[in-house]
């Protein structure tokens, strides 16, 4: 499937005259449409909620977009909570899943009324001691072997430091109930980024059978369960996308001979996606500063690894528009890169384009999920700004871009010899 762009050739050119590049720019209607159909998917369900990954795109405008959705907040450490709480969206809207946790992270999870997901056992007598027991509680299930090749991301469960054994998750509930827990969830976390969408049919019939064990077993009544996320996006024109209704009345049958026989309805359903919400929606667009022939052919962007990090961490591929250059032919072989001094930073390698020049538009595709989210200053680089494309075709500016003046902000000495008109410029 064809890659396209939500806006023209003239209209980026204006955006960027007002906003200069790099910077990821968002697609609004793009991504409530999204969130519309994954819900929809699971209309059959008692209840379902989808907890966006904060982590995956954390800026408060993009998460009251998807409050306004219905849409709550999976979180991971005390910013995303806060972040959350400046979209609206609080109590039980929010699930807290988070590994290696310090205590005062806990305290405010608790004290906002987030469900607080704990990942071990040992974490029991350590939420006690912190913050005492709430009254809702779920647990992070680990399944060990489970994947013959893994997952490129995740990898391995066994290999995985997240989430309790099976016999853990018995005794971890059969403490909580005689410590006065009165509602129970359920929550794992197995894959990343899949297109096959039998793998979350899997996982649900494998959630809805420990479901079963654990009340025969433990005599506790799990009310929740939570999938997490792992749905992933069609990176690669090539690609198709997950089926989101096959995946719902996949789970839908297995619920209703597993969950619904044993008695056990109603059981609300829960997700936690982040990429496949906001990931195919999201712009990283850049500039050709450079263009070099040595052995290789490369052109240099304005943006780095600073800005999109996935292909030097994961060898990912992010399919690449040169704006106003789409029907040439793909004649020219490059590596797209960075200027970072680390060789690893390229956003792409031998890959087939139109012939680039310098001062060329470049768009990388696929950047709403994990892309400004990773970005990091290393090298005294930057971060962009984020941008929100509206429905009426207007540009917010949603997070401004880093100055040097922030760069120099944490330090105890003042940047010695740097203007005051440098400090607050922005690196392009």
């Amino acid at each position: 499937m064809a890659k396209k762009l939500p806006f023209t050739k003239s209209q980026l050119e204006e955006i960027i005259q007002q906003y200069p590049t790099p910077f990821h720019i968002y697609d609004e209607e793009a991504i409530r449409k999204n969130a519309r159909q994954l819900i929809a998917a699971f209309s059959w369900a008692p209840q379902f909620k989808e907890y966006f990954a904060v982590k995956a795109t954390p800026n408060p405008t993009i998460l009251k977009i998807l409050r306004e959705e219905g849409i709550g907040a999976d979180c991971s450490s005390l910013p995303e909570l806060m972040l959350a709480e400046m979209a609206g969206i609080t109590g039980e809207n929010i699930m807290f899943s988070s590994n290696n946790t310090p205590a005062d992270e806990f305290q405010a999870a608790r004290k906002m009324g987030a469900i607080i997901n704990l990942d071990d056992i040992s974490h029991i007598d350590y939420l006690e001691k912190h913050t005492g027991i709430p009254e809702t509680i779920s647990f992070r299930y680990n399944p060990g072997p489970l994947m013959k090749n893994g997952n490129t991301i995740i990898g391995y469960p066994e290999e995985a430091k997240y989430g309790l054994t099976k016999e853990q998750i018995f005794e971890a509930y059969r403490i909580m109930k005689e410590k006065g827990v009165k509602h129970f969830g359920i929550h794992t976390m197995v894959i990343s980024n899949e297109l096959n969408p039998d793998c979350f049919i899997g996982t649900a019939n494998m959630m809805f059978d420990l479901i079963v064990e654990i009340k025969q077993k433990v005599g506790v009544a799990i009310e929740f369960v939570n999938f997490g996320g792992g749905i992933g996006i069609p990176y690669k024109p090539e690609q198709q996308a997950v089926d989101l209704q096959y995946v719902g009345q996949g789970i839908k049958k297995a619920y209703e001979e597993k969950i619904t026989a044993n008695g056990l309805h109603p059981l609300r359903i829960a997700m936690e996606c982040g990429r496949m919400i906001t990931g195919p929606y999201g712009y990283l667009v850049a500039t050709v500063l450079h263009k070099k022939q040595i052995h290789k052919n490369y052109v240099g962007l304005d943006a780095c690894m600073t800005n999109l990090m996935r292909p030097a961490l994961y060898g990912s591929y992010h399919h690449i528009t040169v704006v106003g250059k789409e029907d040439l032919p793909l004649d020219h072989v490059y590596d797209v890169t960075g200027s970072l001094c680390e060789n690893n930073d390229k956003f792409a390698i031998d890959r087939e384009l139109p012939v680039m020049d310098i001062g060329d538009t470049v768009v990388i595709h696929d950047t709403g999920a994990h892309g400004f989210a990773m970005g990091f200053n290393y090298n005294g680089k930057l971060r962009s700004a984020e941008l929100l494309l509206k429905p009426n075709g207007k540009v917010d500016l949603i997070r401004r871009a880093e100055t040097i003046a922030d760069y120099f902000a944490t330090l105890d000495v003042p940047a010695c010899g740097l203007s005051k008109a440098a400090a607050t410029k922005s690196q392009n």
